[in-house]
């Protein structure tokens, strides 16, 4: 039962083209938004679509795939973990973000290089 604590599991659109930095350490880190979307009928039996933004960041390896792989638009699935964090910008007040930490990335569907 442990292995399933804090576990996701997300199939979704890449939103945005994914950012690498290099770190000091040379390991890499990227970060992108990713989309999933949740079919449902509205009262009225009408077809409708929930749209939430997640935000995913991979390490090492992991990033390395997204650098290479991973673009706008892609469908991609990935597992990893939710993580909290909190920054206090200069404005004083404390922010929280919480992050999809990828351990995997698969890519879905048509996958054409250009």
């Amino acid at each position: 039962m442990s292995t399933i604590r804090n576990y996701v599991q997300l199939i979704g659109y890449v939103g945005q083209e994914p950012t690498i930095t290099q770190l000091e350490n040379g390991k890499k880190v990227a970060r992108f938004s990713m989309a999933t979307n949740e079919p449902y009928k509205n009262n009225e039996g009408e077809r409708r679509t929930d749209t939430n933004w997640h935000t995913v960041v991979a390490w090492g390896k992991t990033a390395e795939v997204v650098e290479k792989y991973i673009t706008k638009g892609k469908e991609v699935g990935l597992t990893g973990k939710l993580k909290t964090r909190t920054y206090t910008p200069e404005d004083g007040n404390q922010r929280y973000v919480t992050e999809v930490v990828a351990d995997e990335i698969l890519l879905i569907g048509n996958q054409t290089n250009h």
